[in-house]
């Protein structure tokens, strides 16, 4: 069968056990990694899976099953059970759910590509790894690692309401890494990331990161790291490179604006969100600065789709508008809940999961100012850049991030490299303080987003540039 077919088996499966409303998805996804360790290949991992996962809505309760199979009689099988799952659930009274009104669509849509991921030879992609970690040895560095990550994933979506919809979305991604060791010391230097750069585009990403061309600096770096001097403890001015400040915006911001956590939907393991819907619209999120957008259309950005996986088209949306809270991350039945009007959020990692509220493109607006002016604007401070930790509580409010590398700001110019910077806050604190922000913008790729029960990985953009905050406390309290 095709996709459609099986997706369509499955639905009418479901109606015709009960369901009032019923979706499926049919997904098949190639994936491939590289990594390599200190000038050889370590591990090649190639993976491809197809099956089929099908939602049915009784009363006021899911359902769902998947298959790993795309026969009409399986297809129909999971639509059943899908529906009996569901009944069952619904014989314990709950709140009616309704969903956010989705026009029925009929399309197609796929990312950008240039050079197919997959079409490169493996040859040419392991000597890129080889490369870049040979030379982070020759230049340093005691344990040198180079990874790519690449996703090829095609989904046929059919609902109840008409929909039939499907979308090809190839990702990619890398990145290297230098680790040195010292006298009880151990330090660590990425590019561009500390886990890679990735977005849903061609392998043109990874050539355009130049890996090997950063190998011998990011080495030199984590043994310099080793006799730096430590990063100081006390409040100061702290300015964020836009890699980390896209991880403070993917923990403080885009955890917290998940509609599922705000409702208490997932606090038994994500946690819930100290956000409350009745200030929506009202509450001071941060500076007049702070410009956060919901916006998965953003070409080549990690987090970008045609259609999430309950049928909704992508659009942009405000989530924090000159500082104030405007907007959620949400799904067709937690928006209804809510009483809102949109949802356009929801995505599965694969066939064989629930699809639930996630992050897409999560991210900052431009800036007036550039890094440099920051600096220059910046009489006493400490610049950090690249995630090394992060904690934050289950309610996305107090936190503490550890960078691998700091930098001294005096009398506006950047001094002495510092190892170990850290820094702490609370969440709409820590936002009410930024003052300068960059308008050099890169929309950074996560690809490992942990949520859910059972868990899923998902991959989300943070548009980001560099900024800064006064008053923090950074460094460790003696």
């Amino acid at each position: 069968m095709t996709g459609f077919d099986a997706a369509t088996a499955a639905v009418q499966a479901a109606l015709d056990a009960g369901a009032r409303y019923a979706d499926a998805r049919v997904m098949h996804r190639r994936y491939e990694s590289m990594s390599a360790r200190n000038g050889d290949i370590e591990e090649l991992t190639q993976d491809e899976s197809i099956g089929l996962g099908v939602r049915a809505l009784v009363g006021s309760s899911w359902g769902f099953h998947a298959v790993p199979e795309l026969s009409d009689a399986a297809a129909r099988d999971a639509g059943r059970r899908a529906a009996a799952i569901a009944t069952a659930s619904a014989r314990v009274p709950g709140p009616p759910i309704d969903l956010v009104a989705v026009e029925a669509t009929v399309a197609s849509w796929a990312s950008t590509c240039e050079v197919d991921p997959l079409g490169v030879p493996l040859t040419d992609k392991g000597d890129l790894l080889v490369r870049a970690t040979a030379t982070m040895r020759e230049h340093g560095a005691d344990l040198a690692e180079g990874l790519y990550q690449i996703w090829d994933t095609t989904k046929w979506f059919v609902s109840s309401e008409g929909h039939r919809i499907d979308q090809r979305i190839r990702e990619c991604g890398g990145g290297i890494s230098a680790t040195s060791i010292g006298d009880g010391e151990t330090q660590r230097r990425s590019y561009p990331s500390y886990r890679g750069q990735y977005g849903t585009t061609g392998w043109e990403l990874v050539t355009s990161l130049d890996l090997a061309a950063h190998a011998a600096r990011i080495a030199e770096e984590s043994r310099e790291l080793l006799t730096a001097p430590e990063c100081p403890s006390g409040e100061t001015d702290l300015i964020l490179g836009g890699e980390q400040l896209a991880l403070q915006i993917h923990e403080s911001v885009g955890h917290a604006i998940e509609l599922d956590r705000i409702l208490g939907w997932e606090a038994a393991f994500a946690g819930t969100s100290w956000l409350d819907l009745s200030r929506l619209g009202t509450l001071r999120y941060g500076s007049e600065l702070m410009n956060v957008t919901i916006d998965p259309t953003i070409p080549g950005a990690l987090g970008s789709f045609g259609f999430d996986d309950e049928g909704s088209p992508a659009a942009r949306r405000d989530a924090v508008r000159e500082g104030r809270w405007v907007g959620v991350l949400a799904g067709r039945d937690s928006a209804a809940v809510a009483g809102l009007d949109y949802g356009g959020s929801v995505r599965a990692d694969g066939w064989a999961r629930l699809p639930m509220v996630r992050m897409t493109n999560v991210g900052l607006e431009p800036g007036p100012h550039t890094l440099d002016e920051i600096i220059a604007a910046t009489d006493d401070g400490v610049l950090m850049d690249i995630n090394r930790s992060w904690s934050i509580d289950d309610k996305r409010l107090n936190f503490q991030f550890g960078c691998e590398v700091g930098w001294e700001v005096k009398k506006g110019r950047r001094g002495r490299m510092l190892r170990n910077p850290t820094y702490t806050g609370i969440g709409p604190v820590f936002w009410r303080s930024m003052d300068m922000l960059s308008s050099e913008i890169v929309p950074w790729g996560t690809p490992n987003c942990g949520k859910g029960q059972p868990g899923q990985t998902g991959h989300t953009g943070h548009p980001a540039a560099p900024a800064r905050f006064r008053d923090v406390r950074v460094g460790v309290r003696a």
